[in-house]
């Protein structure tokens, strides 16, 4: 009788399975990726929406998105450029490209992003034909890693309408607190900048003086997370700077002046 306990066949026996399971593990990943990206898209999607405060239960989000018209910017300028493709643009790519992205200093990478794109996809939500909310996508380090997000102003580019954060690293509890609705319906209504145009929105710590003439650039901090929180306001600093959509804010407002003559 042959000895089938050899060390030999154990191991491939071992070997084979390995085998097996990967192959059935890749085929599944192959097979689910159509699925998966189509759920983050709609997952940022939905972000999109929430952070406007134009989800409706009673829609899909399809339909409410219909109504969210997607453009290109360049960050330099400010102007829109239709000679990128919208559908095909991803800012990670252009970021990590040398051709389409800049080398942020120390003093002006506030966010940590070592690259900013030198292009950006921002959405445009239009109620009875006039524009209602500007969606501007946002990202910067906190604690653990890199927050991703959504920041929805008014047609003022000054009043914040919502902030929603689809992707982050931040601690069960304390950080991720920053998805939790109760935080987040804290900066509905927030200023972004003095009337000067200097930058001044920012999470402090603690809870917000509403006696305080800041109190209108101030959201309340992350219990146990002041880092997140500092790493939320550097973001938005560096966003809503000169180096993030500050010439697009600039140039959207001068043609709504020019329009008023």
């Amino acid at each position: 009788m042959r000895n089938n306990d050899t060390i030999s066949k154990t191991l491939l026996v071992a070997i084979l399975l390995c085998l097996f399971c990967s192959a059935i593990i890749s085929y599944t990943a192959v097979s689910l990726k159509d699925l998966q990206e189509a759920n983050v898209r709609l997952d940022k999607q939905k972000k999109i929406l929430a952070s406007a405060k134009i989800l409706d239960e009673n829609k899909t989000v399809e339909e409410l998105f219909g109504s969210i018209e997607s453009k290109i910017i360049n960050l330099d300028t400010g102007r829109y450029d239709s000679s990128i493709n919208l559908s095909s643009f991803s800012e990670r790519d252009y970021a990590r490209d040398v051709n389409t992205s800049t080398v942020l200093s120390v003093d002006q990478d506030i966010a940590t992003l070592k690259r900013r794109e030198n292009y950006q996809k921002v959405y445009l939500h239009y109620q009875n034909d006039k524009l209602s909310a500007i969606i501007l996508p946002v990202r910067g380090y906190g604690l653990w890693g890199t927050l991703y997000g959504f920041l929805a102003l008014e047609s003022d580019f000054k009043t914040i309408i919502g902030l929603e954060f689809y992707q982050h690293k931040e601690t069960a509890g304390l950080g991720a607190e920053v998805d939790n609705p109760r935080w987040k319906a804290l900066w509905e209504g927030k200023k972004i900048s003095s009337e000067t145009g200097e930058i001044l929105i920012s999470v402090i710590k603690g809870s917000v003086d509403k006696t305080s003439p800041k109190a209108q650039y101030q959201v309340d901090g992350l219990s146990g997370a002041t880092i997140t929180g500092r790493g939320v306001s550097n973001l938005l600093s560096f966003w809503l700077g000169d180096l993030g959509y500050g010439p697009y804010m600039k140039e959207m407002l001068s043609k709504d002046e020019n329009a008023d003559v």
